[in-house]
């Protein structure tokens, strides 16, 4: 987020309103949050084969499983993504275009 500080104070000096920062923010996070949620299951998922057999109890594709680690794994990226998007949703104009 500090390395983006004079490109948001840009922004907000020019007119955008803290919620259309915030959506950026959060937006471009989440992206790299899905596309690493979808690499990843398709890891897991061709892996569970090798791993089959150190599995006790559930199956190697467990869509409950793969769901809820799926969901917990992407409200911790919305968590740490709406932080600094907060923050730089009230960042001061002034203050960012002056930050070196």
């Amino acid at each position: 987020m500090t390395q983006r500080t004079r490109e948001i104070g840009l922004r907000v000096a020019l007119g955008a309103e803290g919620g259309r920062v915030l959506r950026l923010v959060i937006g471009q996070g989440m992206l790299l949050t899905m596309v690493g949620l979808v690499l990843g299951l398709a890891g897991s998922v061709s892996l569970t084969r090798l791993l089959h057999t150190f599995l006790y109890e559930t199956s190697p594709t467990d869509p409950v499983i793969f769901a809820g680690i799926s969901l917990t794994l992407a409200c911790i990226s919305l968590l740490a993504c709406y932080i600094p998007a907060w923050r730089a949703s009230k960042v001061d104009p002034v203050v960012a275009l002056r930050h070196e």
